[in-house]
């Protein structure tokens, strides 16, 4: 029986089986289905990451590089090209099915388990674009893997629907490959990557970003030949009359990521209808099911790989410390268990419950906004009582926002629950 099984060998899983080596577990298996350890770091061949982590700017295989290395380091078994089935089990013994080519199909057991699967692009058939199907409509992901791993473009004409992260590295990446960019097309009226995105990616190449406008229709027979691009009122509906007609080989759709939670749904997690993921406490463990932690993006969407690192490391060592402390014998745990919920404003809360008699000095919160905050403050509040506030002079949806939960507070307020709400301030 293994201590600890890690599922996903992307920058989550090696954080966190590296971590829970790190704490003391000798027998860790970690099981990847791609043929090399890194997940989608391996294709982002731009740089920008580590920056809070390492405190330097390395591209997306460094950072996954530096993490394998230093999982090589270690005794952690790691199985690649390997598929996890299923998730089953109690509390102390939860079964792992696994199929590989070397092994076949294999029951593994572990005290605890890790999901760090971490997320799939949202397709055209999830938001049921009109028109024909014909070649040449692609995920941004899968655009990128074409380009920066495979050596193929995908088009010389592009329309990318969509502002999220991955669509505008791709804006400027084809740019420099050649191609030409017409615009980037945005349902919302503001865009849902970085800024700093925004303006290297776009700006600096001189790609229209349209927002509050979606495509309406796909033209083409056996290629992508036009796209006919609306614009759209306040309750997203296309306005007849302001279309625009793109003469185009490729689109792109870069509409939103959903994290990979088809095992978590199977071993029956609770799961949250806001993140798409495991509810999960302070140290990431799930809410439902004791011994199961879940980080990175299969908890919820992140924008940057340092915070999925320190996410991750914080299950790995909460892994190690349920395993050590046998926490099946006392799945219950003790003293209060505080929901964490969202409130005006904000659209999702993680962690989704709080446990003080669990937290160390203080646990991280971390959320998205539901619209664009210009000058602005983050109220958090145990109950009805306000325990912190924090300025921010602009928050966005594409941002997800941190902040600190300290212990002493709860305890002070003597809560029965946490929530977290924004309240704009007005100019003075």
């Amino acid at each position: 029986m293994y201590d600890c099984i890690v599922i996903g060998g992307g920058p989550a899983g090696l954080a966190a089986a590296s971590a829970a080596w790190e704490q003391g577990l000798r027998k860790i298996l970690l099981a990847e289905r791609d043929v090399e350890l890194g997940g989608i770091l391996n294709q982002c061949i731009h740089n920008g990451f580590g920056l809070h982590y390492f405190k330097e700017e390395l591209t997306g295989p460094e950072y996954a590089a530096r993490f394998a290395e230093k999982l090589r380091e270690t005794g952690v078994e790691v199985r690649m090209d390997t598929m996890v089935l299923d998730l089953k089990g109690a509390p102390g013994r939860r079964e792992v099915h696994m199929v590989s080519r070397d092994k076949g199909y294999c029951i593994e057991e572990a005290r605890s388990v890790i999901l760090a699967m971490g997320c799939r692009e949202r397709t055209r058939g999830a938001i049921s674009i009109p028109g024909t199907r014909p070649a040449g409509v692609f995920t941004a992901g899968a655009a990128q893997r074409y380009v920066n791993m495979e050596g193929w473009l995908p088009g010389e004409r592009i329309v990318i629907l969509g502002s999220g992260d991955i669509g505008l590295i791709m804006a400027r990446r084809l740019t420099l490959e050649g191609a030409k960019v017409l615009a980037c097309v945005e349902l919302m009226p503001y865009s849902g990557g970085l800024t700093r995105n925004i303006v290297q990616c776009l700006q600096d190449y001189n790609i229209p970003l349209y927002l509050s406008h979606t495509v309406t229709e796909i033209r083409g027979k056996d290629r992508v030949e036009q796209v006919v691009v609306s614009q759209v009122d306040g309750r997203r509906n296309p306005i007849p009359g302001t279309e625009m007609v793109f003469d185009c080989d490729t689109l792109l759709l870069s509409v939103g990521l959903i994290p990979e939670n088809e095992l978590s749904r199977q071993a029956g997690a609770e799961m949250d209808p806001r993140t798409n993921g495991p509810r999960v406490a302070e140290n990431m463990e799930s809410i439902s099911l004791s011994g199961v932690f879940a980080c990175g993006n299969v908890a919820h969407v992140h924008d940057l790989v340092d915070f999925v690192t320190e996410e991750s490391l914080r299950a790995g060592a909460a892994a190690a410390h349920y395993v050590q402390s046998q926490g099946w014998e006392s799945a219950d745990g003790e003293g209060p268990v505080l929901p964490v919920q969202p409130g005006p404003g904000v659209s999702y809360v993680l962690p989704q419950a709080v446990r003080p008699a669990e937290m160390d000095k203080t646990c991280t919160l971390s959320f998205r906004v539901s619209q664009v905050f210009g000058p602005c403050k983050i109220i958090l509040k145990a109950g009805e009582a306000q325990i912190a506030s924090f300025p921010r002079e602009r928050l966005a949806p594409g941002e997800m926002e941190r902040i600190p939960l300290p212990k002493v507070l709860l305890e002070r307020a003597q809560a029965q629950s946490v929530s977290v709400s924004v309240e704009e301030v007005s100019a003075q």
